[in-house]
């Protein structure tokens, strides 16, 4: 555990900043479309198109972790975000800018799932969820900051500004992680046979896919995507319209969700005494359920701001708990096994975001987020009596 305590806190510098990368454009496409003169349509595609890269390039970072090491490649991708973000800074043609976000987010998907498959192949299955919501606890406040900064930024500094202290900060992390995992000595080379090829790793990482124990794995996590997420795409807008609150206001509540995640995670010990991980898993569901029944009726704004919190302390329990089951169910190919999980998570976010998309228009917003409360307090029960310590190879 030494090796892991002293490294981890450089290893969520690397993950807080990875987050920060994702949500920094989010406040700023009304300041790029009047900069570049695009749309606030095309302005989004420094979102969607870094998200598309982030998505698919999980399936190539786990199994090469696993074969070259997981502290390596985060290694590397922090340099290559640190000198993306710095160009990103300089752009000055729209397209180029998206073209860089796209490159962004294929580096900075190597980060945060590989770090978790890191500490998947230290920690000890009964410590391994408390160490994961400290890495979680890292990832939501780079949530939080990057969108914060990103919007600080533009009204203030210029939205370039925000990609140069991002550059700044990776290459800061990177170098420290770097000059840690030196001097501890760690592992930074091959994780697995050396003698194995990257498309023989990738053949092996999709052959997972024939355990049970995998499929149901990734299965319940491509749902919580699409039930938790989906909905929640549009909680700004309910914001807006039930509550009465500004643009800018409706965001800065839009936060508490981030500041529920934080609590979950600071105190994750706790709550897993508790608790342990069926009742996180269950009571993440109830609670998200509520916030989005919350979200859905009510119409005094401090219920909206609660509602948001309640939905951030939710999700973080529940997805913690998959979290640490995703690190355990395939031991001999970890990488893989969390890449596979980051993906299908952004699949469900992406397919629970179009779904809900589709019946915003026809049906009331109550009702939709009344369906996806249903749904999501189910799956958390379901994944209380599936829960398991044991791996997929048991």
């Amino acid at each position: 555990m030494n090796k892991l305590e002293v490294t981890l806190p450089y290893v969520g510098l690397m993950a807080f900043a990875s987050m920060a990368l994702t949500r920094v454009c989010d406040p700023m496409l009304t300041t790029l479309g009047s900069e570049f003169q695009v749309s606030i349509g095309r302005a989004s595609h420094v979102i969607s198109w870094y998200a598309i890269a982030y998505g698919a390039l999980q399936l190539v970072w786990g199994p090469l972790g696993d074969r070259l090491g997981k502290i390596r490649i985060v290694i590397r991708a922090g340099f290559a975000c640190a000198a993306l973000c710095l160009l990103a800074g300089l752009a000055t043609d729209f397209s180029l800018l998206v073209a860089l976000r796209v490159a962004m987010g294929a580096a900075a998907a190597a980060i945060i799932p590989l770090s978790m498959a890191w500490i998947g192949d230290l920690v000890d299955y009964e410590n391994r969820q408390e160490t994961l919501a400290r890495l979680m606890a890292a990832t939501v406040t780079g949530m939080m900051v990057g969108q914060w900064f990103g919007g600080l930024a533009a009204d203030h500094f210029g939205w370039r500004w925000a990609f140069i202290a991002l550059s700044a900060m990776f290459l800061v992390a990177t170098v420290l992680l770097r000059r840690r995992t030196r001097q501890m000595g760690q592992t930074v080379a091959s994780d697995s046979h050396p003698k194995m090829s990257l498309l023989q790793q990738v053949a092996k990482s999709w052959r997972l896919m024939a355990v049970p124990r995998v499929r149901w794995v990734l299965s319940v996590t491509a749902l919580e995507g699409a039930l938790a997420f989906g909905p929640l795409a549009f909680a700004p807008s309910q914001l807006i319209k039930s509550f009465g609150l500004s643009v800018t206001l409706a965001g800065a509540v839009m936060m508490l969700y981030g500041v529920g995640g934080l609590l979950y995670a600071l105190s994750a010990r706790r709550w897993l005494r508790a608790l342990g991980e069926r009742g996180l898993a269950s009571l993440g569901g109830v609670l998200i359920a509520a916030s989005l029944l919350l979200l859905g009726w009510a119409e005094h704004p401090a219920i909206g701001a609660l509602a948001c919190a309640l939905g951030g302390l939710g999700f973080y329990m529940l997805h913690n708990t998959l979290q640490t089951q995703a690190t355990q169910m395939a031991p001999q190919a970890r990488g893989a096994a969390v890449a596979l999980f980051a993906s299908v998570l952004f699949i469900g976010q992406s397919v629970g975001v179009s779904v809900v998309a589709a019946f915003m228009d026809g049906a009331s917003t109550w009702a939709v987020f009344s369906f996806a409360a249903m749904g999501i307090s189910l799956l958390g029960l379901a994944v209380a009596r599936k829960v398991s310590p044991k791996s997929a190879t048991d």
